[in-house]
């Protein structure tokens, strides 16, 4: 069974087979989003663009995203903060994206880095973008086409900000959910992440008062890099509550946050929202509530 048989909306990923053949259409955008982060202790990691990786291999025609210099707020103090809708139709429009294009989004690394431009072209009115499902992983390891060297040029597109949805949220909403029956706050990290017992805490260790734990990485197939299927993931969510309730997602930047709110659309969610700071800001101010275990 396939990711996305008995979804919602299948049309959120691509599969491989699908997009090598739709590689010459006209109105095709391939936007490889990969970045790294590298732990450093002094500032929790350093973010390096996945320019490298991209010039060694990628779909041919592809553009590479360096998604913080590229795709966010520059004048924030957090990282990966959602830019102004100027800013993001500048960028878009350089990408070529605009009125009747068709957005594939992918990464080398984790799905995440594509989940999270395809949440904010959601933010800013775009519905025609989808995920390739399994990523550069399935779409090398399958033998399929690959270009080298830097991307080739696009000619501007016209990318118009035509209604900015209230899909992200901020501190106070977040506040607002602990407590409340009606709320389910996930958070998108690691379950040692959750617990405080180990790797990166962001300020202080644990989770959002309240919150429950469904990893980004748990919506994923550990072998083939895919979605899980759809019963599966609808099981997952299932177990931690997320269903019948106003969903918000969170990890430690808003990224693989993005994964888990993917998922949830896709099965047909019909409320789900993103923290953007997530604990960048949220563990580094006290007077935020904590838990740990």
């Amino acid at each position: 069974m396939t990711t996305t048989e008995g979804v919602a909306h299948p049309e959120f990923l691509v599969e491989t087979e699908a997009l090598e053949q739709w590689l010459d259409a006209p109105e095709l955008r391939i936007l490889d989003c990969t970045t790294h982060l590298v732990p450093d202790p002094k500032i929790t990691y350093q973010v390096v663009p996945g320019r490298a990786d991209f010039e060694k291999g990628h779909i041919p025609g592809a553009q590479f995203v360096d998604l913080l210099g590229d795709l966010s707020d520059k004048n924030h103090r957090l990282r990966f903060m959602l830019p102004s809708a100027e800013a993001f139709a500048a960028a878009m429009s350089g990408f070529g994206v605009g009125e009747g294009t068709r957005v594939v989004l992918y990464s080398t690394a984790n799905p995440w880095w594509a989940t999270r431009v395809w949440w904010m072209l959601r933010v800013f009115g775009f519905d025609n973008a989808a995920v390739l499902n399994g990523g550069w992983q399935k779409w090398s390891r399958e033998g399929r086409p690959v270009e080298t060297g830097p991307a080739n040029v696009r000619p501007p597109g016209h990318f118009v900000v035509r209604e900015q949805r209230p899909l992200m949220v901020g501190k106070e909403e977040v506040l607002q959910a602990i407590g409340d029956a009606g709320a389910c706050t996930i958070n998108a990290l690691l379950p040692e992440q959750h617990a405080g017992t180990g790797g990166n805490s962001y300020g202080r260790p644990g989770h959002i008062k309240g919150s429950v734990n469904l990893p980004a990485a748990h919506l994923l197939d550990p072998k083939t890099n895919e979605f899980l299927p759809a019963g599966e993931l609808r099981k997952r969510f299932a177990a931690i509550g997320a269903f019948d309730k106003d969903v918000i997602t969170y990890c430690g930047g808003g990224i693989a946050a993005s994964a888990d709110a993917l998922a949830l659309v896709m099965l047909g969610h019909p409320n789900v929202r993103l923290y953007d700071a997530s604990l960048s800001e949220w563990a580094t101010d006290p007077s935020l509530p904590m838990e740990t275990g």
